[in-house]
């Protein structure tokens, strides 16, 4: 079983996505086989394993993330299909697809699962500069969420506009996009100066929650890059696990 289909992460367009606007931002459907997506959705983590993240005070003085967090780390006890998946992220496949769509030559990878309940935002931020970018995959289906509840993530510019302070609010930006996030669809966008992106405010019954997994792409540090030079730490191997 293989859960990433590389014949569509292979079909994506590098160049392309480096020179969108306003900055590299893509949201492919199928990035993940549909038995492959199917066998990850029923077998998500439950809620019980995560750590509580609400109302803690964002630098900048940006507006709390709420939600639940899992970071991966070897030995978690989640399912045999998440192992799997995670295993494949860390392969060369996935490195090479990674490098030529963000045009660099190596990086780190960690992962981690959101879950977040209804009245949840995330606030209109930039990313930290320590990374490369992110791919976010979502795991809500027309069997558990509607639209209208909220969920996407919201691709904004700050083009035209003076922004002067870290933490603006939705109406200081331009909306650009919202993502599609319902079903077998993915995000991926690279970090940089203008890489503002956000999520409303979520509206969906209390008993529902919004469920992503992230893969956050990572520059490698000094250390990781001279244990990745004498082959001490295997390519894609997140610096969570090493």
């Amino acid at each position: 079983m293989q859960y990433l289909n590389m014949d569509r992460l292979d079909s994506l367009d590098g160049k392309a996505f480096q020179t969108q606007d306003p900055f590299p931002w893509i949201n492919p459907k199928g990035a993940l086989s549909e038995t492959g997506y199917r066998q990850l959705l029923s077998t998500l983590p439950d809620v019980s394993l995560f750590d509580k993240s609400f109302g803690y005070q964002r630098k900048h003085g940006q507006q709390a993330h709420d939600r639940y967090v899992l970071e991966y780390m070897d030995g978690l006890p989640v399912s045999d299909p998440w192992t799997a998946f995670i295993a494949e992220l860390r392969g060369p496949e996935y490195h090479d697809f990674v490098c030529r769509m963000l045009g660099i030559r190596d990086f780190d990878l960690n992962c981690h699962w959101h879950y977040a309940p209804s009245g949840c935002s995330v606030s209109p931020h930039l990313d930290s500069a320590r990374k490369y970018g992110s791919q976010i995959f979502y795991f809500n289906t027309t069997e558990d969420w509607q639209a209208d509840w909220g969920g996407q993530t919201v691709v904004l510019s700050d083009r035209n506009r003076k922004i002067r302070v870290p933490n603006p609010e939705f109406e200081d930006l331009e909306c650009v996009a919202t993502s599609q996030t319902i079903g077998n669809y993915s995000l991926l966008f690279a970090q940089g100066p203008h890489s503002w992106h956000g999520v409303r405010a979520l509206n969906c019954p209390e008993n529902r929650l919004r469920k992503i997994f992230i893969v956050v792409i990572n520059r490698l540090t000094p250390l990781l890059r001279l244990r990745r030079a004498v082959g001490d730490l295997p390519r894609g191997l997140s610096s969570a696990a090493a």
